[in-house]
């Protein structure tokens, strides 16, 4: 059971994110919510130790506290702020959880660049009848960062010791 709840939830939860920016401009709150709850119920059963478990807890409120202040001056979105808390909690504190931030900001600058990119382009006045092109192409607003997020997830995920155990499980079988 937790083997499934880890190789599912987490990668699914990371695509969603990464669809529903791209085309609403917006990452629901229950993304974060099963992110949360999965963790919180798969680390114990994967025989995660309790004081490790308390250190993911405690990143993941650590890079809330640093992405509200973000959010606060405007610098990122809400649902970013809450999707990049709750990955962390799954990353915990350690090189996965710079390895993430890392690729994420990195992803996420290309992502930027390109959108930036088409914004000015000629290419943007004819994308009309698109809806989430039109969107993307809008000057106001801002950039999908749940797209950079969810990859930044993805990249890093295979690494983690979740994710470990849980192959080592299935292979066991």
């Amino acid at each position: 059971m937790p083997e499934a709840i880890i190789l599912v939830v987490f990668p699914f939860c990371m695509l969603f994110a990464a669809i529903s920016d791209i085309l609403s401009m917006t990452i629901a709150n229950r993304v974060s919510i099963v992110l949360i709850g999965a963790f919180a119920v798969a680390a114990p059963l994967a025989g995660m130790d309790w004081s490790v478990y308390g250190m993911h807890f405690l990143a993941a409120g650590l890079v809330l506290m640093a992405t509200f202040a973000m959010f606060a001056l405007g610098g990122m979105g809400g649902g970013d702020a809450k999707l990049l808390a709750a990955t962390s909690l799954w990353m915990g504190f350690g090189i996965h959880l710079i390895e993430y931030l890392v690729i994420s900001a990195f992803v996420g600058g290309i992502l930027t660049i390109l959108i930036l990119l088409y914004r000015n382009s000629p290419i943007s006045v004819f994308a009309g009848r698109a809806e989430f092109m039109r969107r993307i192409g809008d000057q106001k607003e801002g950039i999908p960062y749940g797209v950079a997020l969810g990859i930044g997830g993805l990249v890093v995920f295979p690494e983690t010791s979740l994710m470990s155990w849980a192959l080592e499980r299935l292979t066991a079988l």
